[in-house]
């Protein structure tokens, strides 16, 4: 998870981080909670063993409730040792459709792969600008690759690559010393920013989608055609290996016409990805404004969702008007 994440807050909202990919999300690494109800009530969920089929899951209903259903306040997670070998990669490709292939591929193949992150090339001429880097300006993967040794890590970089070149890749830069490393991902993790440095002043308004991999590059590019229209810089970043992806929009916070422009695209994002057998959300969550793509995702299940809710928090205590209305 990024540097400012809290653990509550993140099994909460059943989130995710750029390693997700290796190691799973939230969901995937929480083994027991302890939670307090709307009414006061403290219980426990799950043990430290490694599995069970006692009873509901209650530890997964928690994880991703997003406090509608009690506050979380202690977790067990599983821990994942440190790898004994890190190397990591950037490659840019001629075409999004191109880089797609290539984590397409290295997923099938079962790389020791950590981290794969795909940026546009809107998003790569802001890190430049921003970042006082070089890379060329076109869509572009990042990657990260674990394992047991340095050249287990060397051989996985160089099969990846191998692939990669297949689909048109070219200008790698390998990073195998932390130093090198931290450089590179430096560069990724400050997209955020400097996607709103392009146009001082602005605020960003990013989205949040998540599609089977194999829709990914046809849903990035109906997004891209969209956000050409945009009368703001609008950014593409995702977490490739997962098939979730985001867009930053610059918009003038003062300019309402701008606000509800970048709204639109967001919205036409979420109903995309769900045309698309997706998810209106991949780990941003719900809160207040999805709960229509929510309905639109779920259909019915939905109303188990209020009766789940009403169950747990009949006064409507916990985080009121979030994920369902009642």
């Amino acid at each position: 998870p990024g540097g400012e994440s809290t653990l509550g807050g993140m099994a909460a909202t059943r989130a995710s981080g750029t390693t997700t990919v290796r190691y799973g999300t939230m969901r995937d690494n929480v083994l027991a909670l302890t939670v307090v109800l709307a009414d006061g009530r403290i219980i426990k969920t799950g043990t430290r063993a490694r599995k069970s089929s006692a009873g509901y899951d209650l530890t997964r209903l928690f994880v991703g409730s997003e406090g509608t259903l009690g506050v979380i306040t202690d977790l067990t997670l599983r821990l994942h040792p440190l790898p004994e070998a890190v190397s990591a990669a950037v490659c840019s490709f001629p075409s999004i459709e191109s880089a797609v292939k290539t984590v397409i591929e290295t997923i099938q193949f079962g790389a020791s792969v950590a981290r794969i992150e795909l940026l546009d090339d809107a998003q790569m001429d802001a890190i430049n600008r921003y970042s006082k880097t070089n890379y060329p300006v076109a869509p572009t993967l990042f990657f990260e690759f674990h394992g047991s040794s340095d050249r287990h890590v060397s051989e996985q970089a160089e099969f990846v690559q191998s692939i990669a070149e297949e689909h048109g890749a070219s200008s790698f830069q390998w990073a195998t010393q932390l130093e090198d490393r931290d450089k590179l991902w430096e560069a990724r993790h400050a997209a955020y920013y400097a996607t709103i440095a392009l146009r001082p002043g602005s605020k960003g308004l990013a989205t949040d989608a998540c599609v089977p991999i194999s829709r990914l590059a046809e849903c990035i590019r109906e997004t891209q055609q969209d956000n050409r229209s945009a009368p703001f810089p609008a950014t593409l970043v995702g977490h490739a290996g997962d098939g979730n992806f985001h867009c930053v929009y610059a918009f003038d916070p003062e300019n309402e016409a701008e606000l509800a422009e970048a709204k639109r695209l967001a919205g036409r994002i979420a109903t995309r990805a769900l045309a698309m057998g997706g998810t209106c959300t991949g780990e941003h969550g719900i809160g207040y404004g999805k709960m229509k793509y929510l309905e639109a995702e779920h259909g019915p299940a939905v109303e188990v969702m209020r009766t789940i809710k009403r169950a747990l928090d009949p006064d409507n205590r916990m985080n009121p008007g979030k994920m369902v209305e009642i």
